[in-house]
């Protein structure tokens, strides 16, 4: 579904009787443009499927809460970015424990042994978004001479389609009963059905390279489909200057998902999103341990350089507010 229609359905929901070309009455409510993905569209998901109740909700939600603007960092994060750098990075803890079921083990201070955060759910959680504690992609913050942020999620356990994780990133504040993608401001790949989703509250869209499969491992018991098996390590990549989104699997860089996401760059903080369903165990690397995906371990791609200048752009007046995410 593009990123128009959903807008224009949004906009149907406010107003039952409007249709979807009535909205175009409305253009400065358009997000930023971005680049529609070539690949074949799906109405419903293919295996796992959120109420219409949790589809309005989200709807509702993203409407009656702006997004938080870009914020500073406050100096005590800042400082415990400078002594113990990625692994400062870790997961905020559901309040909402009536949905997620399970244990967040973020990296203590001053750690020296855990570089990375566990994460074990059990059968009794519904879908929940994950959020990380900080921005990986800071707006107020210059990011000259780095080429995006980068991070990683090793999945030791995983059952799709029955339990399974969703891998992308959102901005705050974020509907967090919806895995990431399916409303405004967030992208992600569903591990469950391998579909990509960016602001798509329908089934999303196929992952391809150029319209043909991935590569990824076929499921033995599925000789149809491709999978992501348990042991296997996807990683998440987001290029500051174009917007564009990719993912990668055991390493290997897969094509960029989507271009224009999160634009324009120094007007929104970006957070990794995680959504799990089920009953899974995983961790997430955003540096404290050496990444699969070559590349992601050089300083151009590091989390912990967004707390170098602050953007030529940024207006000084602002800087005694508090970020959103530590209000």
């Amino acid at each position: 579904m593009s990123n128009s229609n959903f807008y224009h359905r949004i906009k149907s929901y406010i107003l039952p009787n409007a249709k979807a070309e009535d909205a175009r009455d409305y253009p400065d409510s358009e997000p930023p443009n971005w680049a529609p993905a070539v690949e074949s569209s799906y109405t419903h998901g293919q295996y796992n499927e959120a109420s219409k109740q949790e589809y309005h909700d989200g709807i509702s939600f993203c409407l009656e809460n702006p997004l938080y603007p870009p914020s500073l960092i406050p100096s005590r994060l800042v400082d415990r970015i400078k002594s113990d750098g990625a692994r400062a990075w870790g997961l905020e803890i559901p309040q909402e424990q009536l949905r997620f079921s399970g244990r967040i083990e973020n990296i203590p201070p001053d750690s020296k042994g855990q570089n990375v955060v566990h994460v074990t759910t059990d059968t009794y959680c519904q879908m929940y978004c994950l959020l990380s504690n900080l921005p990986i992609a800071a707006g107020l913050y210059d990011t000259t001479g780095r080429e995006g942020v980068y991070y990683e999620v090793v999945i030791e356990d995983m059952n799709p389609p029955h339990s399974f994780l969703a891998i992308g990133t959102s901005c705050r504040p974020y509907p967090t009963f919806r895995l990431p993608g399916w409303n405004r401001q967030a992208t992600g790949w569903h591990l469950d059905d391998l579909r990509k989703f960016f602001e798509d509250s329908d089934g999303g869209r196929d992952y391809t390279d150029d319209g043909q499969p991935l590569s990824l491992p076929w499921n033995p018991e599925n000789r149809g489909e491709q999978y992501i098996p348990p042991g296997s390590t996807v990683g998440c990549g987001y290029i500051f200057n174009t917007g564009s989104l990719f993912f990668t699997y055991n390493g290997l860089r897969l094509p960029n998902a989507f271009s224009g996401a999160h634009l324009p760059r120094n007007e929104l903080d970006v957070f990794a999103a995680i959504g799990v369903c089920g009953k899974t165990r995983f961790d997430v690397n955003f540096g404290g341990e050496p990444f699969r995906w070559v590349p992601g371990n050089t300083w151009q791609w590091r989390v912990e350089g967004i707390v170098g200048r602050l953007n030529p752009m940024h207006d000084e007046g602002n800087g005694d507010e508090l970020p959103a995410y530590a209000r």
